[in-house]
């Protein structure tokens, strides 16, 4: 086993209340279009009293009901505080190899196995498994963040096989999946070295729960477990969760919704001369040699956009309401107006 991760921490978006005192402005005064998580998550009910006062149990419930939702088996099934809990973790459970992870890509993956001893190899979105043969672990986003690249299901299986043969493994991460979940492995992580990770944060809107679900093999999900610890996850966070993964009429909803709203900010970057490079549901990417100077002047307009810097680049999250598309759009009237 690999060592403790190094005590550093990367920057992602939602950083509200640092960008309100670099600017100046109020964090309720904001449109924040930083994080990619949906704007209009489930409405969370009333907490039932008795979740303040005892200590969760593993025999809830939650489990089954998230195996049904993900279509799991409930043995190949662990509920973490927040898919961050394992993308930390699972590096500490393999001797130091070599990974293949996307660049550019969610950096705390590769922030984590580094910080345990592994070797990263970058690989191309597009072309992850160019380099499959000289790799221990294969860790993919899917769809990717930020790029959106998604891949066929028949592809990762493949992948997953091949490294299989060697003791290798697949990690996927659908963090952003559930807008439209056809192309999941949910449902096959009862295969060899198959880890899917899943979280309540994007889809659901429900980031501040700190709820996320890791998929695969009994072992090693045994000890995973092991390392977190008793009571990963709080009483309240399971309860919601419960509900949340069993409101079938609302997820359909949803999903309608967010196709609807991706496709509207795909246009109305377009329409601004900012066609988006790729995107989900939840977010669009905009790639753009002039990215920093257009994250400056819509910060300065109280728009907080989430930048890259390899390659220059944007991502812009959903508005919450038509308030926002309209503070949007004037934005970058104002800024086309400009250049």
């Amino acid at each position: 086993m690999s060592g403790m991760p190094e005590a550093t921490r990367l920057h992602h978006g939602g950083r509200l209340r640092e960008a309100a005192i670099r600017y100046r402005l109020a964090p309720e005064r904001w449109l924040d279009l930083s994080t990619g998580i949906n704007p209009n998550g489930w409405p969370v009910p009333s907490i039932p009293p008795e979740c303040w006062l005892r200590l969760p149990e593993d025999e809830d419930g939650l489990i089954e009901i998230a195996a049904g939702y993900y279509g799991a088996d409930p043995g190949h099934l662990l509920a973490v505080a927040g898919s961050q809990a394992a993308i930390q973790t699972l590096p500490r459970l393999r001797p130091a190899c070599r990974v293949g992870i996307p660049i550019p890509g969610y950096a705390e993956h590769a922030h984590a196995w580094r910080a345990c001893g592994h070797q990263i190899q970058p690989l191309a979105p597009e072309n992850p498994a160019d380099a499959l043969d000289r790799l221990d672990v294969l860790l993919l986003i899917h769809p990717n963040n930020p790029t959106g690249t998604t891949y066929r299901r028949e592809h990762l299986l493949d992948w997953q096989a091949r490294l299989a043969e060697r003791g290798g493994w697949l990690v996927v991460d659908e963090a952003f999946i559930d807008a439209d979940p056809r192309q999941s492995l949910a449902p096959d992580t009862g295969r060899p070295g198959l880890f899917v990770l899943r979280s309540l944060g994007k889809f659901f809107g429900l980031a501040g729960l700190r709820v996320g679900v890791v998929m695969g093999e009994k072992p090693v999900l045994q000890r995973l477990d092991a390392l977190l610890g008793p009571w990963d996850v709080s009483h309240p966070a399971r309860h919601v969760a419960r509900l949340a993964l069993g409101d079938e009429a609302w997820q359909r909803g949803n999903r309608r919704r967010l196709a609807e709203q991706g496709a509207r900010l795909a246009r109305l970057l377009a329409q601004h001369q900012l066609a988006p490079a790729g995107g989900t549901a939840l977010f669009q990417w905009v790639c753009d040699e002039h990215a920093v100077a257009l994250h400056e002047a819509l910060a300065c307009r109280g728009i907080l956009t989430r930048r890259f810097d390899a390659p220059c680049s944007l991502r812009f999250g959903l508005p919450p309401d038509e308030a926002g598309w309209r503070r949007l759009a004037t934005a970058l009237d104002e800024v086309a107006a400009r250049a």
